[in-house]
């Protein structure tokens, strides 16, 4: 298993060097989105309509971030089960997305599309929410203000700590 430092702007180029149960240190911009925004995703893109944010090489955590408290960017921001947005993934993928962040295991057809797509998917450690958001170092509201926690929101982030669950090839941590 090997260590990478990886620009997110970088992952679709390093996907075939990743390899399930690397580590990985990602920095750069991320986007949160759980269930309820990526709903909201889906039915601008059945109605034509623009999307708030850019999908082609992007990387979206599912993580609903607790408010920041006095002076701190962002607070607890631990990942979320991932297959609640199975049914979201593919569509994403095909569509540009390079990278998700989540916990757990994935679809039979989120793999597919992972590897249709030469993208990666991600895990980050689950219960270290507040260890997370030290590797966060900017957070700004960008959609679907009403959700609260479940905004998008866009982060940057410096050295976050993930482990490589399913590379571009379709080799599966949780499959070994």
């Amino acid at each position: 298993m090997a260590e990478h430092r990886i620009k997110v702007e970088e992952i679709r180029a390093k996907a075939p060097d990743l390899h399930a149960g690397d580590r990985v240190y990602l920095s750069g911009t991320v986007y949160t989105a759980r269930d309820a925004a990526h709903k909201r995703l889906t039915a601008l893109l059945d109605e034509g309509e623009e999307l708030p944010l850019p999908l082609e090489g992007a990387c979206i955590y599912y993580a609903g971030p607790t408010p920041a408290e006095p002076g701190a960017v962002i607070g607890s921001c631990g990942p979320t089960t991932s297959g609640r947005m199975d049914r979201f993934a593919p569509r994403l993928l095909d569509l540009g997305l390079a990278a998700m962040i989540g916990k757990g295991q994935r679809s039979a057809q989120v793999v597919d599309a992972i590897v249709r797509n030469k993208a990666v998917y991600l895990c980050a450690v689950g219960g270290a929410g507040a260890l997370a958001a030290q590797c966060i170092r900017t957070c700004e509201e960008i959609a679907f203000h009403d959700l609260g926690c479940e905004s998008i929101k866009r982060l940057t982030v410096q050295d976050f700590p993930l482990i490589v669950a399913i590379d571009a090839a379709g080799n599966n941590l949780f499959e070994r």
